[in-house]
């Protein structure tokens, strides 16, 4: 249904619905909007099926946009998924072309649990092959999107695509490298991270998202962690700078995580 522009109170009404009995839906049509109902997310949606020990499911899911590149400034262009992954009880999805969007849709309507879906606006003209049978993609799982042997990319949203582009760019040089797409922020599969760094015993992280507590900062701490041992190279990420999106065409491509970026990252971790 429409409803009045006000986030905080259809999302307010989304989540009481939802803990009724209802499998709610929801659209925040920027992200960056997120702050006016935050209380109804993180002090009830996320919260409440711990405080009445398991009486009450919240099968909630809030879709939204993220995403720079369009020249639509700084309260249009942000990707604050690290914001919701730092939330205990909040799921967050983060899927990279059509196929992967249609299996996590449907995965986090059928789960009990509230999650964000998040939109990457520079996806909405690409295609992939999407089944048109029903299928459900398993919430809180990577996928590997190319085998290498060199260096593990893990790309975040419309990310995975410009590491796999990279990836392409650098094979010219002999240089082979993983990408895999992590589709899901919260919970963050490090099972799958972890596997391939053990076999390429090197991590870059590619994030739109600006560095301070970022999901790549995440990453890197967590994979040198628990598989330092299997680490040649300190992890490593590319961001975006730590400031908001600028406005200016030529300011944004600046600041945007690029393929060249990525290349040269990878080329001085691997000392070439």
């Amino acid at each position: 249904m429409d409803t009045p522009l006000s986030e905080a109170a259809f999302i307010g009404a989304a989540i009481g619905a939802s803990s009724t009995g209802l499998r709610a839906v929801a659209e925040l049509m920027f992200v960056d909007f997120i702050g006016v109902c935050m209380d109804q997310l993180v002090n009830n949606a996320a919260k409440m099926r711990y405080m009445f020990g398991g009486q009450v499911k919240v099968p909630f899911t809030m879709m939204t946009r993220n995403g720079a590149g369009f020249g639509a400034a700084a309260q249009h262009s942000e990707s604050y998924y690290s914001i919701f992954s730092h939330i205990p009880g909040l799921k967050g999805v983060v899927p990279s072309d059509a196929y992967t969007a249609k299996g996590l849709l449907a995965a986090c309507i059928r789960d009990d649990d509230p999650i964000v879906f998040f939109e990457h606006k520079g996806l909405y003209g690409s295609t992939s092959l999407v089944p048109e049978e029903p299928y459900v993609l398993p919430l809180g799982k990577a996928r590997t999107v190319r085998e290498g042997t060199d260096v593990t990319l893990v790309g975040i949203s419309k990310m995975t695509w410009t590491a796999n582009d990279a990836a392409t760019e650098l094979a010219k040089e002999g240089i082979n490298c993983e990408v895999i797409d992590l589709l899901s922020v919260s919970p963050i599969d490090y099972d799958h991270i972890n596997e391939s760094v053990r076999r390429t015993h090197r991590l870059i992280v590619v994030d739109e998202d600006t560095p301070v507590c970022s999901m790549a900062s995440e990453i890197c701490s967590r994979v040198a962690e628990e598989v330092f041992d299997y680490l040649d190279a300190p992890p490593s990420r590319v961001t975006a700078p730590h400031t908001p999106v600028p406005y200016s065409r030529a300011m944004e491509n600046e600041y945007m995580p690029n393929e060249i970026r990525v290349v040269n990252a990878v080329k001085k971790l691997l000392n070439r």
